[in-house]
């Protein structure tokens, strides 16, 4: 039995051996391709990973100065505070709201809209309709809000239609019930196209074969959609599913911004809102301001890994379908 087990620990060895090599060996035969990769990695480890150290001034007080890791060590401090505002509360609140009310909305919206133009059989009416949706997503979002702005202000085509037909103005930008359905909307307008891109990409990797032999079974339009394509972009909708699903915490901070004012923070205000107000709203004068935004920061952060983390484990359990 100890020879087996030396045996497989040796073989283990060695296959681990080969397989460096293996890739060093690849990586000195490729190594212009693999210099493509540098910035994007350095970019990650500059931008992303190295301002994580960042966060331990959520268990430090930090006032300012060269010590940027702050001047003194207050543990939880931060984390109690923040748990006991209720400001923070409904900020929490809010951003689950939005977020959850979108992704059910968009979801489904995007791969509906997917499998239709998967469906257009003209090229040139596909390519336009494409061409068309996608457009908004190339528009900067600070015009997208000047034109939210536009349309619904008091003087805008929204209201000027409403009076004509002998309805009251509403004030929608001032209104914090109108909030979420602006931002939903939106968003829908924006990105509804450009979502349908990677969906798109997955049906085209679909065996052929498998439409012919739904067809010789006499299987119509909406049975090739049911039984062929969506469970062969199954894969691609659990894996953006997931993502999704991951980034429930993080709200579109820059339109929310841009949209939302003090009389709407009842339904708009979110925890990136919140954090932007706390850490630089409020000035470096007000001592722990930065420390109190980091806290808040991290725990978003330690909720959007447990969703992504929970959402990865249904999926496998259930379609079999994950990111690892």
């Amino acid at each position: 039995m100890e020879a087996i087990e030396t045996k497989a620990a040796i073989d283990t060895a060695r296959h681990k051996g080969l397989v460096k090599t293996s890739l060093l060996k690849h990586v000195r035969k490729e190594w212009k391709m693999y210099s493509f990769l540098v910035i994007p990695v350095l970019y990650f480890l500059v931008f992303k990973y190295a301002p994580m150290i960042g966060n331990i001034i959520a268990f430090r007080r930090y006032r300012g100065g060269p010590n940027f890791l702050g001047e003194e060590w207050v543990g939880l401090q931060y984390f109690r505070m923040f748990m006991q505002d209720p400001t923070f509360w409904r900020a929490f609140t809010n951003n689950l709201t939005l977020s959850i009310t979108y992704l059910i909305i968009r979801f489904p919206l995007t791969l509906g809209f997917a499998l239709l133009l998967n469906e257009i059989r003209r090229l040139r009416v596909k390519k336009f309709v494409q061409t068309v949706s996608y457009l908004p997503h190339f528009i900067s979002m600070v015009i997208v809000a000047g034109m939210v702005k536009e349309l619904l202000s008091l003087n805008g085509p929204v209201n000027m239609l409403l009076a004509q037909l002998g309805m009251e103005k509403i004030s929608f930008i001032s209104l914090p019930q109108w909030f979420p359905t602006i931002y939903v909307a939106s968003g829908i307008w924006q990105g509804l196209g450009w979502g349908t891109i990677l969906y798109l990409a997955a049906m085209t990797g679909i065996n052929p074969e498998l439409y012919d032999a739904a067809k010789t079974d006499g299987a119509n339009r909406f049975r090739l959609i049911w039984h062929v394509t969506i469970p062969g972009i199954l894969p691609t909708v659990m894996t953006l599913l997931i993502l999704d699903i991951g980034g429930l915490m993080g709200s579109n901070f820059e339109k929310i911004l841009l949209l939302y004012n003090p009389l709407t923070y009842e339904t708009a205000d979110v925890i990136s809102t919140y954090v932007y107000r706390m850490g630089l709203g409020g000035g470096t004068g007000a001592g722990g301001n930065f420390s109190y935004a980091t806290a808040v920061g991290l725990f978003e952060g330690v909720i959007a890994l447990i969703l992504v983390t929970s959402a990865n484990y249904i999926s496998k359990k259930t379609t079999k379908s994950s990111l690892w």
